[in-house]
């Protein structure tokens, strides 16, 4: 697992406003956590978009070092230690970063976090040459294993699947040292058949022969009484007639 250094300065400004200018500034407000404790921190933006922009994303150890005196006057007196990025907050519209939580963590200590799939071999897939459809259940795994031994993604060879095929959590191959964490009976990808349309098709011109039997009957029935009143209407007539 990559490591990245990060250099950040304890964070004094507090509040909407204060946060909002720091950001403006170029810099990025954060909170590093160890157990209950927390630390306010900052640092800037371009400095810790290059340090999530590795192979590793969001997923790289931080070697943080804080100046420990929030002057900056102190500047030989800093405390270096390995962080993981916890939850990173973006603008809605924006998508800036607005925000970083990170987790001060041991080196020799397994954590757990989140790890994306990487799925091998789509095009040349036995089941979407078939015409079936590779669909992704889920994008990523949550295993446990020691910081260093974070794998950057979990590779999925699906060359072999056919319709109907699929591969299951358990079924991932990963190093002795990482556990996956969840329901090994967990769908993580399938090959569903491709979807029917001529029944629908079929429905359809079905519903289209039995229309006009139906307007037609529809149309007997005005007739009979549309034919009705006139008769009537005879009968009548002829009554008057005789009187």
């Amino acid at each position: 697992m990559e490591e990245i250094k990060l250099k950040a300065k304890i964070r004094e400004e507090i509040g909407k406003e204060a946060v909002k200018k720091l950001r403006v500034q170029g810099h990025i407000p954060a909170v590093v956590y160890k157990g209950k404790k927390s630390q306010n921190i900052k640092f800037f933006a371009k400095d810790f978009l290059e340090a999530i922009h590795t192979k590793a994303g969001e997923n790289v150890i931080i070697d943080l070092e804080v100046e420990a005196s929030a002057s900056g006057k102190s500047g030989k007196s800093k405390k270096s230690r390995p962080t993981i990025i916890k939850e990173v907050q973006y603008h809605p519209v924006k998508g800036d970063i607005l925000h970083v939580d990170l987790n001060e963590i041991s080196l020799t200590e397994a954590i757990t976090v989140k790890v994306p799939i990487a799925v091998k071999g789509e095009p040349d897939c036995v089941g979407v040459k078939e015409g079936g459809v590779l669909e992704h259940v889920i994008w990523e795994v949550e295993v446990e294993c020691l910081p260093t031994q974070i794998p950057e993604s979990i590779v999925v060879e699906v060359q072999g699947l056919k319709i109907g095929d699929g591969i299951m959590l358990k079924d991932l191959k990963v190093p002795v040292e990482i556990k996956l964490i969840g329901d090994p009976e967990q769908p993580v990808i399938h090959v569903a058949a491709p979807h029917v349309e001529e029944e629908a098709e079929v429905s359809a011109e079905g519903e289209g022969v039995q229309e006009p039997e139906v307007i037609r009957e529809k149309k007997v029935e005005e007739e009979d009484t549309a034919e009705g009143p006139p008769a009537k209407e005879g009968k009548e007539s002829d009554k008057g007639k005789k009187a």
